[in-house]
């Protein structure tokens, strides 16, 4: 017979799922409403900071109301850095299927793995973090993902098993979690690689939850 713990446990567990999934709509909402040049940096962003706020301070305000919010937050420049990287983007990887040369090829493939690190962290990095201008967002992005690869290289193990089993499994599934999947994963390696800075007191720019609600960065005196 099922205990009312356990219960509990399967009912938190359901509400997370949902929540994931309803995020992942709102950012799919947030890019074609956007145009994707648009509306992938802005929305990128607003599933970065809510999950950051999930993940690293337990706090699940209402998922839609936040969203909006954190889109309208910081728009200009969350869509400055999604031309940045699909611009980059664009032209790493047509360096790499049209290149003749094959050292040529090989750099824009080092290129390109970097890209993703950074893709996969900038937009932690402005939710969580007080840093300002874009080249030190790009730069601290690519700087986390590299310093702590080997959670990088487990969290891009993480996900690419989870899409390929509900690639092959569970189609549907991968269509409703979609962005959210890899989102999490980097909520998750985040989670522990700003631990420290958040339990080191002397240590500067260490991470603190901001007044309001929104993630930041408190420096040390």
């Amino acid at each position: 017979m099922l205990s009312f713990e356990g219960f509990v446990r399967i009912n938190t567990a359901a509400t997370a799922v949902y929540r994931l999934a309803y995020l992942n709509l709102l950012w799919v909402a947030t890019t074609v409403l956007g145009l994707g040049v648009v509306g992938f940096g802005p929305a990128s962003y607003a599933l970065a900071a809510y999950l950051d706020r999930w993940v690293r301070h337990g706090e699940t305000p209402p998922p839609a109301r936040t969203f909006w919010r954190l889109v309208r937050e910081r728009t200009w420049h969350a869509v400055l850095v999604g031309w940045v990287l699909l611009g980059t983007g664009t032209v790493v990887v047509t360096n790499v299927l049209q290149a003749a040369d094959g050292t040529v090829r090989a750099l824009n493939v080092v290129a390109l793995v970097a890209l993703v690190v950074v893709a996969a962290y900038v937009f932690p990095v402005m939710a969580a973090t007080d840093i300002t201008s874009l080249p030190r967002q790009l730069g601290a992005a690519l700087l986390l993902g590299l310093g702590s690869l080997h959670w990088t290289v487990l969290g891009a193990t993480v996900v690419a098993a989870t899409t390929w089993l509900l690639w092959h499994l569970a189609t549907p599934l991968l269509l409703l979690f979609g962005a959210a999947i890899p989102a999490l994963v980097v909520a998750l390696v985040t989670r522990i690689v700003f631990s420290p800075l958040v339990e080191s007191p002397g240590l500067p720019g260490r991470t603190t939850h901001h007044p309001h609600g929104t993630p930041a960065t408190e420096q040390a005196s």
